[in-house]
């Protein structure tokens, strides 16, 4: 699970990456056409050749660059500005692009040479590093590196699922879709606010919402919106029933946070419990917002789901799912469904069952 969900986050950049290369080799060969060496340099030069070499040679890079986010600058910049993170990255990048340059250059001779002498490639490298060209390549490629970077700060601000679905138009125009809803509160949490103070509790939010990653990636959940101390997650029908993903996201944040109690008492003098309600259901789904644009989610599956997690204390549990779900949910080894009974919400007139779950 987590090489799929680490491979689906750096795939991107090397498509970014490639895709650039492709678009670079097709204005040089309509800037040199039929000329068989680089004017600037006189390094050879064969449209055909350096293709490949050159869209390959980029994805790489773009994947490099993707594993550097992914296991390395999201966490060293965490706490970093956006100014700061993008400044520094950058910088980064222009090292390592300047690097990559003299490993193209070589790559480069090797196959434009029909005989490979190591000191042939030297010389053109030579020619290479000293000609603006190079400089210009440089340029070109740290703007391609500032695009790529641009990109991942947006998934971190909007989410993967909500910046795909923009790019693509999935919901310009509004569609009627069957979703899975689970609204997840923390508990006490006025009494904690009041304890911690509004300075400490906003960084136990922060702690609590960035140890729930690992569970909402590994169960392809979106985040559809926080509300202060509850998180909105959502899934397309056939992904949430997916080996129970939906249910799989409450156990697998419920052993993360429980499994880090001792980090919460050190930290903040008390460990965040919290309740979730479920549902499932047709909602319309579209854009809205001309300033601000963003994707919702309206119909009555969200109303329904939000009383649920409000009716969790009423019913001594940690979680209330509806019947509608239940009847769609497979039985689990890891957990078990209980029947709670039948609940008429107000504004309703046929009451809904209840289901929870024994960890």
């Amino acid at each position: 699970m987590y090489l799929k969900r680490f491979i689906k986050q750096i795939l991107p950049f090397g498509l970014i990456w490639a895709g650039f290369a492709f678009v670079y080799s097709l204005v040089e060969y309509g800037l040199l056409g039929q000329l068989d060496k680089y004017p600037a340099t006189g390094n050879p030069y064969d449209f055909e050749s350096s293709l490949l070499p050159l869209i390959l040679g980029s994805f790489l890079i773009g994947l490099l660059q993707g594993a550097c986010e992914v296991r390395w600058f999201r966490r060293v910049f965490e706490n970093t500005s956006l100014r700061m993170k993008i400044l520094l990255k950058t910088l980064f990048y222009i090292i390592f692009i300047a690097i990559s340059l003299v490993g193209f250059s070589i790559l480069n001779s090797f196959y434009n040479y029909e005989v490979y002498q190591f000191t042939d490639a030297l010389d053109d490298l030579k020619r290479f590093a000293g000609n603006f060209s190079f400089w210009s390549t440089l340029i070109f490629m740290g703007f391609v590196a500032g695009i790529a970077i641009f990109f991942s700060e947006m998934i971190q601000y909007v989410g993967d699922g909500v910046l795909y679905n923009a790019l693509f138009s999935k919901y310009h125009k509004p569609i009627s879709e069957i979703r899975i809803f689970m609204f997840l509160d923390m508990k006490s949490s006025t009494a904690i606010a009041e304890t911690l103070g509004h300075e400490k509790y906003f960084a136990l939010l922060k702690q609590y919402y960035s140890d729930m990653t690992s569970a909402i990636l590994d169960t392809e959940a979106e985040i559809y919106q926080y509300v202060g101390d509850e998180i909105v997650l959502s899934w397309p029908k056939d992904i949430g029933l997916k080996k129970n993903n939906c249910i799989a996201a409450f156990l697998k944040i419920t052993k993360t946070i429980d499994g880090k109690g001792m980090m919460y008492e050190k930290e903040f003098g008390v460990v965040p419990s919290f309740k979730a309600g479920y549902h499932i259901g047709e909602v319309t789904t579209g854009e809205i917002g001309t300033i601000k644009r963003n994707i919702i989610y309206t119909g009555d599956i969200l109303n329904t789901a939000a009383r649920l997690e409000a009716e969790c204390n009423a019913f001594n549990t940690r979680v209330l799912i509806s019947g509608e779900l239940y009847k769609e949910l497979k039985g689990d080894k890891s957990f078990k469904f209980n029947r709670l009974g039948e609940l008429l919400l107000r504004g309703k007139q046929i009451p809904i069952d209840l289901y929870t779950i024994e960890f």
